[in-house]
């Protein structure tokens, strides 16, 4: 592996010598002024050494496999941060540690669904993150169907006459596909508020249709979360299949029951971190541009597609960047933020902990989204619109007409006043997978994942050289 490693650094350095010596020929032949075509010598070779490398893919197998899933605060997490930063000093980043913060620590337990009337049968079920757990015995009781999250916040409260006292509610309501993910929000805020609603009326628990877009018989996790004034009641997902079978038999006109019995809890206060390591820039090393994913992961599958594949995007596009020998003159900064799939913990943690140099970020970015190639660029920068328009062109990506927050981790810093790009990769099938026991390295294509590391080191070392100001003018309100 190692002979392995330094033969590609050694052809990657090759490859992007032979481009620096074309531009130093065409400079010395015209040496008032670097042309397009020069500077577009070193963007093809970085192109080609990130397509025909395999580091993104080699950095996902290696977390994937050695660590598999990495829940935020359980031991594995933090096995998942030792491990990254040992990567990012094997790579050659510089300035690696690791920021720990402290989250509450949550784990799942036994976690057990059936339909016991009128026609008993097992359903696949997994507790939602930060839910109660039921009692030890379970709790058995009549279902109250509600096709959607709006039909069970239109319900009466039980002192407006509702009758949800002691019952188990089950929200159903399907997510749509789309590359850019655009369901998701609609359909995800039944897991969110299920329980708070459900629990205002006096329900006993929750179950809802998992919030995806696949047929298979996997349930899918993610955080929710309870309103103080409400108490909490136990809330889980059912995979599509069984929620299909509960609404059929719902539709027979039968009075059905439920026994549900999910186990989780929290332990108390438990570590988390951030991993940082950098390329530092040669003329103005404290401007900053940041390329970030997240490293924990649901704790079901291996978190491969979320967001291992986006650790090994942004990992190996710096690695690509070294191992040219090619040094930028702002400092690239990647970031593996810790606890994201619990409210974007280690977001925020960044961002105060960097508070006296956010003016100092000119750039930010995540690789949040899966491992498909991206289809167009989002932009919400000032001066540098240009510059990140030059980097699409050059990948042959079209501007996206919306604007962006950078990705789920950048959100804070984007409201801070960071300017912010996104690679819009194609996600029309990543709800099929995303938090399920499904999200594995196998779903991973490995010249999908070099693509994109083409397009982060493409645009992080244009970034890093640029002579703009991103900031001037940019609207980062987030």
């Amino acid at each position: 592996m190692m002979i392995e490693g330094l033969a590609r650094r050694a052809a990657t350095a090759l490859a992007v010598l032979a481009a620096l010596n074309l531009e130093a020929a065409a400079q010395q032949a015209a040496p008032q002024a670097a042309t397009p075509d020069t500077a577009d010598a070193t963007s093809r070779a970085i192109l080609e050494a990130a397509r025909s490398g395999t580091q993104g893919y080699d950095i996902v197998e290696g977390l994937t496999t050695e660590i598999g899933a990495r829940l935020a605060g359980t031991p594995e997490e933090a096995r998942a941060r030792d491990w990254t930063a040992a990567k990012f000093r094997e790579i050659g980043l510089e300035n690696v540690r690791i920021e720990p913060f402290t989250i509450p620590g949550w784990i799942r337990g036994v976690e057990t669904a059936r339909i016991t009337a009128p026609y008993p049968q097992q359903m696949l079920v997994t507790a939602l993150g930060g839910s109660v757990a039921t009692p030890a015995d379970g709790i058995e009781a009549e279902v109250v169907y509600f096709p959607t999250f709006d039909a069970l916040e239109a319900a009466p409260l039980a002192s407006e006459g509702g009758d949800l006292a002691g019952k188990i509610v089950f929200i159903s309501g399907r997510m749509e596909k789309a590359p850019d993910g655009a369901g998701y929000g609609p359909a995800n805020v039944k897991r969110q508020r299920g329980a708070t609603e459900a629990g205002r009326r006096g329900a006993a628990a929750v179950i809802i249709r998992s919030v995806g877009t696949d047929s298979r018989r996997f349930p899918h996790t993610g955080q929710m979360r309870y309103a103080d004034d409400v108490p909490p009641i136990p809330i889980a997902a059912l995979s599509a299949p069984d929620a299909d079978q509960l609404e059929r038999i719902l539709e027979r006109g039968e009075t059905v029951e439920v026994f549900l019995k999910v186990r989780p809890h929290f332990f108390g206060d438990a570590p988390s971190g951030n991993v940082i390591g950098e390329i530092v820039g040669t003329e103005r090393p404290e401007e900053i541009v940041l390329i970030g994913a997240h490293l924990d992961s649901w704790d079901l599958g291996t978190g491969a597609v979320d967001d291992g594949a986006g650790i090994g995007i942004v990992a190996g596009a710096a690695q690509v960047l070294i191992e040219a020998g090619l040094r930028p003159k702002r400092t690239i900064r990647v970031v593996a933020f810790g606890a994201e799939e619990v409210g974007l913990l280690g977001a925020f943690e960044y961002a105060d902990a960097h508070a006296d140099t956010v003016e100092n970020h000119v750039l930010a970015t995540e690789s949040d989204f899966g491992a498909e190639p991206p289809y167009e660029v989002l932009i919400n920068v000032g001066e540098g619109d240009a510059v990140i328009r030059d980097v699409a062109a050059t990948l042959g990506l079209p501007i996206g007409d919306r604007t962006t927050t950078g990705g789920p981790d950048i959100i804070p810093l984007a409201r801070a006043g960071v300017p912010v790009m996104r690679f819009q990769q194609d996600g029309t099938d990543y709800f099929d997978l995303h938090h399920t026991p499904d999200d594995t390295l196998d779903k991973i294509d490995p010249d999908d994942i070099a693509e994109n590391v083409a397009a982060f080191a493409l645009m992080a070392w244009t970034a890093a050289n640029a002579e703009t100001d991103f900031r001037a003018d940019a609207d980062t309100e987030g």
